[in-house]
């Protein structure tokens, strides 16, 4: 979302309405809750969904603003910055020409597959509003185009990779010269991102390493049966859980680990995985992201089956290289990084939308293997 914000078209005024605290947090950030803010051209409100007060600022301004002429949000299943807004502006509340939903991977078999009851039982009862020609999606790639095509046939779709404000040339891959393999898992703790299986993997490691967890949790009883399976661990493997990491800080994290393990269920796009590699840090995660051939030409491995056993042997291989080995690994994943960098679009989505630029997808989602941004609400309006 910051991408977004910072490269909106100069022609183009944006207003932002997102929480006032991290994911987890229960403080909000100093002296922003309740308040509009100003960063480049957009305003910015940073909401405290339990007070009233804030709702009805939200509410005047949006009023005051006149009609937008796009509303993005930022997800399918969210409620207050997803759901409220996009059924809010279907019902006349709120003034919005079109409605722009990014699932942001919402749609893959792998989150669909969790809570799936719920999931379908909401579809069935929005599709047809879901359906409208006034509700457009926004996909990073074309398996996700497909797996929205999937679910609502006939959606118009606007196909866009995220943008990234990460600079051009990775970080020097740094010199670690122990014989331990550091791993790093850093995400939310929820069962899309997967940590268990990494836990059970390491049940079955014979070499000693250590693995620090990063990250707030999402998921409460999800993490208790994460921690029941660490103390299941052999003696030569060490887990800390280290907490959530700043965003300024993460690339720096990162340089301290010899690879970055995610087998994530499903990633429309997966920044923190660019996060890594301009880090100089390899990747070992799942088929099911569009970063597939990058890690494989990146000293990382994507796994071709997504189970503990596959898992582990992966993760013993890397813990039988030497000091030289993983430093070229380190060295590959940054080179992976500065030409996957080099590639990346400039303009924005907000520029397709104008354009009525649509993909068309048409048949399955592809098979097997494919090719952290804060809940928000955005309204766009284009400079007269």
């Amino acid at each position: 979302m910051v991408c977004m914000v910072d490269g909106v078209p100069s022609d183009v005024r944006l207003t932002l309405v997102t929480n006032d605290r991290d994911l987890g947090c229960r403080t909000p950030y100093p002296g922003l809750s309740g308040r509009w803010t100003t960063r480049s051209r957009s305003r910015v409100f940073y909401l405290n969904r339990r007070s009233p007060r804030h709702w009805w600022r939200i509410w005047r301004a949006q009023r005051s603003a006149g009609p937008f002429d796009l509303l993005y949000v930022n997800s399918v299943w969210q409620p207050t910055f997803s759901l409220l807004p996009v059924l809010a502006t279907i019902l006349g509340l709120v003034s919005a020409k079109r409605i722009l939903i990014a699932p942001r991977g919402e749609f893959s078999p792998g989150a669909l597959g969790i809570r799936s009851h719920k999931k379908r039982l909401f579809l069935a009862l929005w599709r047809r509003l879901l359906g409208r020609r006034d509700v457009l999606w926004h996909a990073t790639n074309d398996r996700e185009a497909a797996h929205i095509r999937a679910l609502v046939p006939g959606a118009r779709i606007v196909l866009r990779e995220n943008q990234t404000l990460l600079p051009v040339d990775p970080a020097p891959p740094v010199e670690h010269d122990d014989d331990r393999l550091r791993l790093v898992f850093l995400s939310r703790i929820t069962p899309m991102k997967n940590l268990d299986m990494v836990l059970r993997a390491l049940t079955t490691v014979s070499r000693p390493l250590s693995l620090d967890i990063h990250g707030p949790v999402d998921d409460p009883s999800y993490w208790r049966e994460c921690q029941r399976l660490c103390d299941e661990l052999p003696a030569t493997v060490t887990v800390r859980y280290r907490g959530p990491v700043p965003p300024a800080e993460v690339r720096a994290t990162f340089t301290r680990y010899d690879a970055f393990v995610l087998p994530t269920r499903g990633e429309n796009f997966g920044h923190v995985i660019a996060e890594s590699l301009s880090a100089s840090c390899p990747v070992v995660c799942s088929a099911e992201t569009p970063w597939t051939d990058v890690l494989e030409g990146g000293g990382g491995v994507v796994l071709p089956a997504l189970s503990p056993a596959e898992l582990s042997r992966v993760i013993e291989r890397m813990a039988a290289d030497g000091v030289a080995e993983r430093h070229a690994r380190r060295a590959a994943a940054g080179e992976a990084y500065r030409a996957w960098r080099a590639r990346q679009a400039t303009h924005s989505v907000v520029d397709l939308v104008r354009t009525d630029t649509f993909t068309d997808v048409t048949g399955p989602p592809p098979q097997g293997r494919a090719g952290r941004v804060p809940s928000g609400t955005t309204a766009v309006r284009e400079r007269s």
